[in-house]
């Protein structure tokens, strides 16, 4: 099968040496990927980033647990942190902003302007437990998504969201509650690791 097309993933011995915070066992991330900060970036156990994402922590941090997937397309913006609880995920093109400009006019904009020109919006983004953001979704700075969040595609998370709601729309806005039985299959996964690894 011709690989002509297909990067693939960087393996095991080569994310070791890479220089991550820390790096689990069983990471994948695709070698079409673009990571700056890597000293600043800390990854979990059973992890996934797939082709064309990008993860910035340069002055910042990104934390991502265990079982974590991070779609293809995506961006993290780590300048004042992010972290990505075990079980979370994001779905193609996902943008996780914890550092914006100030649209308003009122001051400058851009990272080629000196600080002191620009007003940019700062606060950690954190995704807790089995949060999942759907395609083409936006979080602004400081947005806290509780445990078990789910949210549509193409919608803009303006605020934190409490845990177990699925919320959708520019902005999202909460629209049902989610189901909590995959809290059994999780379960059910740590008794399998634990066997698996004892």
């Amino acid at each position: 099968m011709s690989e002509l097309f297909n990067p693939g993933y960087y393996t095991e011995e080569d994310l070791h040496g890479a220089g991550f915070r820390s790096l689990g066992h069983n990471v994948r991330i695709a070698r079409n990927c673009v990571i700056i900060g890597i000293d600043n970036i800390a990854i979990g156990n059973n992890v996934r980033i797939d082709g064309y994402s990008t993860l910035v922590a340069a002055g910042g941090h990104i934390r991502i647990g265990s079982y974590v997937h991070i779609g293809g397309g995506c961006f993290l913006s780590g300048g004042a942190g992010i972290t990505l609880e075990d079980y979370a995920g994001l779905s193609q093109g996902v943008r996780l902003y914890s550092k914006t400009d100030d649209y308003s006019g009122a001051s400058m904009t851009n990272p080629t302007v000196p600080a002191e020109f620009t007003n940019c919006k700062s606060g950690a983004v954190h995704l807790g437990r089995h949060v999942i953001i759907g395609s083409g979704s936006v979080v602004l700075p400081g947005a806290q998504l509780g445990e078990g969040v789910a949210v549509g595609a193409l919608s803009l998370v303006t605020r934190s969201l409490p845990a177990w709601g699925i919320y959708a729309g520019t902005p999202a806005k909460r629209i049902n509650s989610r189901d909590q039985g995959l809290l059994i299959a999780e379960e059910q996964l740590r008794a399998r690791d634990a066997v698996k690894n004892s």
